[in-house]
């Protein structure tokens, strides 16, 4: 097996599907966290995209999230993807639509009003109405942890965040949502993927866009 080294940014959604894989696979690797306000030469030289994560196997470097996943994925033993062709290709395609809704997260919590905001709240009551009528068990396919599980857990760790200041209703009382958004945040993987810190980071970092969600956070502090 090659050395691995990640290269990361702490709060990085993208990040941690590289790090749930290596988890779920039990990969060595060394991770080294980078500021992405102030990107080092070597890590431009590394990145054509300036983006993080960038896998560093031996001499060989990758970058994008999932065809860093995809690949930890296709040189371990198992897979955390389906067997069946099409299942696979379903599976890929609603990770290609957590993307998305990662997008629209990026809106929401850096919105600078509260109009916008609300657009983008919508936005995501869609999306998460959409993904509701794919759910098929405790995870996404049924009690096996999947990639796709994995990737949305990005996604249900910033609603875990962000509920904590208002009741957005991003679920819309879907009992089948809010139980996979349950059993996957509690996976030991998707856990050990972000800081332990994580709640207070992401609240720091959306106060500092100082948009409509950060009104929210002072208020929640000052409380």
């Amino acid at each position: 097996m090659p050395n691995y080294k990640l290269i990361s940014f702490p709060l990085c959604p993208y990040v941690q599907r590289a790090l749930i894989v290596l988890a779920e696979k039990d990969v060595p690797f060394e991770r080294i966290d980078i500021d992405l306000a102030n990107k080092p030469d070597w890590f431009l030289k590394l990145s054509p995209l300036g983006k993080v994560p960038v896998l560093q196997a031996d001499d060989n470097v990758l970058f994008e999230s999932q065809v860093i996943a995809e690949y930890l994925d296709e040189v371990t033993p198992g897979s955390l993807h389906p067997t069946d062709p099409l299942q696979k290709a379903k599976h890929r395609a609603w990770i290609e639509f957590a993307s998305q809704t990662l997008a629209t997260l990026w809106g929401l919590y850096t919105a600078e009003t509260q109009e916008v905001f609300e657009t983008k709240r919508k936005e995501l009551l869609e999306k998460f109405a959409r993904v509701d009528e794919q759910i098929e068990g405790r995870f996404f396919a049924g009690d096996n942890f999947h990639l796709v599980d994995g990737v949305w857990g990005t996604v249900f760790r910033y609603i875990q965040t962000f509920e904590t200041l208002g009741d957005f209703d991003f679920y819309q009382g879907s009992e089948k949502l809010r139980a996979w958004h349950n059993a996957v945040l509690a996976r030991q993987s998707v856990i050990d993927a972000a800081p332990s810190n994580y709640n207070d980071q992401l609240l720091a970092f959306v106060k500092k866009r100082d948009g409509y969600l950060a009104t929210l956070v002072k208020t929640e502090i000052a409380a």
